[in-house]
């Protein structure tokens, strides 16, 4: 067996146990970076032994990390990770300047520090700043010239913006409190928000299956709604992907619907530009397809 305490990882190996990890079958992972499937098990045989552990389970209808492989996982992309960026910032010129992003709070924790830890692994001479809005407020400060990118919601259906993704808004619950099951029903709204789509849209289909409601919590923030839901306050219409631990999507079966299938788009100020924008834009883009 290899020495384990002196031999250096491949980067080529971890590359195909993630591969591996992720198809969760060899076949799959082999046809995913090229290579035939005797080969990508060679380099498995290699990496466990050069680690001293089995990092898979093979089964009839693939494989599964081991304890161990899933320990590895989490290591293994951040290293493949920097490795990327180390090798697309000495491939690229720096650019320069300043770059200013308006984004929903929904992103703030999750999609946005990927994309500037990878825009700045590659443009570290770049000043990037941040505003935290909600859609309206950064639509508008986009065209005032306060930022040069904004990341916003749009109801759902067609858009002349670009779509970074689909982000359904449903009404939410606390598992533990069930607030939904009160009559009226407490509800938590952006109703501060003159036209504000989402509130229009979530009251309406309250009113369709004849729910009577009460505002309970009303908030300038998406973190205010949330609160009002885990603290069993009230129910609200929130983002799927920032439904928080411990509550649920109400559905179909507790007498609720989606509110809307929103858009998450990007959104650049027409003939205003450059180099950084377009790679700041090109760095949140990548982040949202790896979301």
């Amino acid at each position: 067996m290899v020495n384990t305490m002196s031999a250096p990882l491949d980067s080529d190996l971890l590359r195909t146990f993630l591969a591996v990890a992720d198809a969760g079958n060899l076949t799959r992972a082999a046809d995913s970076i090229g290579r035939t499937q005797s080969a990508v098990s060679m380099q498995l045989k290699k990496l466990e032994d050069m680690l001293g552990d089995p990092l898979f389970e093979r089964h009839s209808r693939g494989v599964v990390p081991t304890a161990q492989g899933l320990r590895l996982v989490d290591n293994a992309r951040r290293i493949v990770a920097l490795l990327d960026d180390t090798a697309a910032s000495m491939r690229l010129p720096a650019l320069a300047g300043t770059v200013r992003i308006g984004i929903s709070e929904e992103y703030i924790n999750s999609t946005l520090p990927k994309a500037l830890g990878a825009f700045a692994a590659v443009h570290p001479g770049v000043e990037v700043t941040v505003q935290q809005g909600v859609s309206i407020s950064n639509v508008n400060a986009l065209a005032a010239g306060e930022i040069d990118i904004a990341v916003v919601f749009e109801p759902g259906g067609p858009t002349r913006n670009e779509v970074l993704m689909v982000d359904p808004t449903v009404w939410v619950t606390s598992d533990q409190h069930e607030a939904h099951q009160r009559r009226p029903l407490p509800i938590a709204t952006y109703t501060y928000l003159a036209g504000g789509w989402c509130d229009e849209l979530a009251m309406k289909g309250l009113k369709k299956r004849r729910i009577e409601s009460r505002v309970a919590y009303a908030s300038r923030t998406s973190n205010g709604l949330i609160a009002a839901v885990v603290s069993g306050l009230a129910i609200a219409p929130l983002s799927r992907s920032a439904i928080p631990a411990g509550c649920r999507e109400l559905t179909e079966d507790d007498g609720f619907s989606v509110i809307d299938f929103s858009n998450v788009v990007l959104r650049t100020r027409p003939g205003h530009r450059s180099q950084t924008i377009d790679a700041m834009a090109d760095a949140v883009r990548s982040a949202f397809a790896t979301n």
